[in-house]
């Protein structure tokens, strides 16, 4: 199991607060991807967490879909939570917001997903949009996740997948033996820790995506203005040879097509229903992991919330 460094990745989190926004087309996409899954299931939830809610992206689009829910929005980078609320502030929504919430309760919480500063069996609903790939302890993440979310609540989640910045990984690989791209999760993993820890009938599914750039340095630069770094405790520090690091940049042109240059990225699906036993039928893979249409979302996962 490898080893991420929490201090490092909330530097750079905190760091990368200001120019998120405009960097984070991909986070953007596939948050408005979970809002249209959310809308095929008839939820009718009380209280929900939006555990890693950066700028609060998904939180303003959770909000709407969910008027009469409460809705707490967590992040463990402080800079984050301060951009979300003035984010919110600035709309519509912040009429709502002080309507919503109790003078105890917070709408912007900083806190770590290890350890979720909230009541056991106190959420309906957890959503977190690409932030499990900086937990380097999945079991204990989905182990908290399961303490906070009620009987029957449910766990809708994103994060990428092992073919993740594939090019990169391989440019990198022709100059070194070194990691520098953080490791991620296969789909069927998730699965088997959403089953290791309580929830049931876990559905998985896989999305694509490719972000084009002129050049390859592009891709660098995109990643440090969302704060996607190394994170690994046992990384290479001090600064990088810039004969090393050119040869990477041109060994990542071989994957060039016309003008410009591809970033893939594997973002994996996934939602469960928190339960004692994991449920049987017969789209059951061999691995315990269910795979159907995302049409069958509605039908199969939608279990309405009682007030």
């Amino acid at each position: 199991m490898q080893k991420f460094s929490k201090q490092h990745i909330q530097n750079h989190f905190n760091h990368a607060a200001v120019s998120y926004d405009e960097a984070a087309v991909l986070q953007k996409e596939v948050a408005s991807r979970v809002d249209e899954r959310l809308e095929l299931t008839t939820l009718a939830p009380n209280v929900i967490l939006d555990m890693g809610c950066g700028t609060g992206i998904l939180t303003e689009k959770l909000l709407a879909q969910y008027p009469d829910s409460q809705v707490i929005a967590m992040d463990m980078s402080p800079n984050m939570i301060h951009f979300a609320k003035q984010k919110l502030a600035n709309t519509s929504l912040l009429g709502k917001l002080n309507q919503l919430f109790k003078p105890n309760r917070n709408a912007f919480v900083c806190a770590d997903a290890n350890h979720i500063p909230l009541e056991t069996g106190s959420v309906d609903l957890i959503v977190t949009n690409l932030m499990l790939q900086w937990c380097d302890d999945l079991d204990a993440v989905l182990a908290e996740f399961k303490r906070v979310i009620r009987p029957e609540g449910l766990l809708m989640l994103t994060t990428f997948g092992p073919d993740t910045l594939k090019e990169l990984r391989q440019a990198w690989a022709e100059v070194d033996d070194k990691e520098h791209i953080n490791f991620f999760i296969d789909m069927h993993d998730i699965g088997d820790a959403l089953i290791r820890n309580g929830f049931g009938q876990p559905v998985m599914d896989v999305e694509h995506y490719t972000l084009t750039y002129a050049k390859p340095i592009g891709v660098l630069k995109d990643l440090k203005a969302i704060g996607a770094t190394l994170a690994n405790a046992k990384r290479e520090k001090g600064l990088m040879g810039k004969q090393r690091f050119a040869t990477m940049l041109n060994a990542y042109e071989q994957f060039r097509t016309g003008d410009t240059v591809p970033a893939t990225y594997e973002v994996i699906h996934g939602h469960a229903w928190s339960a004692q036993e994991v449920m049987k039928g017969p789209n059951r893979s061999k691995e315990g992991i269910y795979e159907i249409s995302l049409d069958d979302i509605g039908t199969r996962s939608a279990k309405p919330f009682k007030p």
